[in-house]
């Protein structure tokens, strides 16, 4: 036997412990924020305050995490798209496909901005203005499960923890 059969040989090789690439603290910190996103919208599309085509869309999975950054970046009075796209760390361009979608849905609207008259800002609509309390009101509901299934404690020291390592 060569050298080169002990080291391709499954019984001869040793064992590599490759657990990490499932389960280093970013890949774990992805599952938990799609898993989050996920529980939001399955209880917004059973929210009842929620304008029923919005509901019908979530309940479809039409609505997915990606149309959340909307929900969570655009600020109460307007953002235009460059500063949107940037809060929500994503191009312009992808950015613009979301707020297209959304207008449709009429989510959004986009409007003249009273700063300057050539530029546009994307601003909520009195149906997105009540997705927006949906969610506020789903995001609570899921930090307290959250809480409930770790404990107070360790619910505490991870967003004391996320908090401090996300703006390190």
């Amino acid at each position: 036997m060569s050298s080169f059969d002990v080291i391709t040989s499954n019984a001869a090789a040793p064992q590599v412990d490759d657990r990490w690439r499932q389960m280093h603290l970013g890949r774990l910190l992805g599952h938990a924020m799609r898993k989050f996103d996920e529980r939001v919208l399955h209880l917004m599309a059973h929210d009842a305050g929620v304008p029923l085509v919005l509901a019908n869309l979530a309940a479809r999975d039409q609505i997915s995490a990606a149309h959340i950054h909307i929900t969570r970046h655009l600020a109460m009075q307007g953002s235009r798209l460059t500063v949107l796209a940037q809060a929500a760390g994503m191009s312009k361009q992808a950015m613009g496909d979301l707020v297209d979608q959304c207008e449709a849905w009429g989510l959004v609207k986009r409007e003249r901005d009273g700063q300057d008259a050539r530029a546009k800002k994307v601003v909520f609509t009195a149906d997105g203005l009540a997705w927006l309390d949906a969610f506020k009101t789903a995001v609570a509901q899921v930090e307290s499960e959250f809480k409930e299934s770790v404990g107070q404690d360790v619910a505490t020291v991870v967003a004391l923890g996320l908090e401090a390592y996300a703006q390190a």
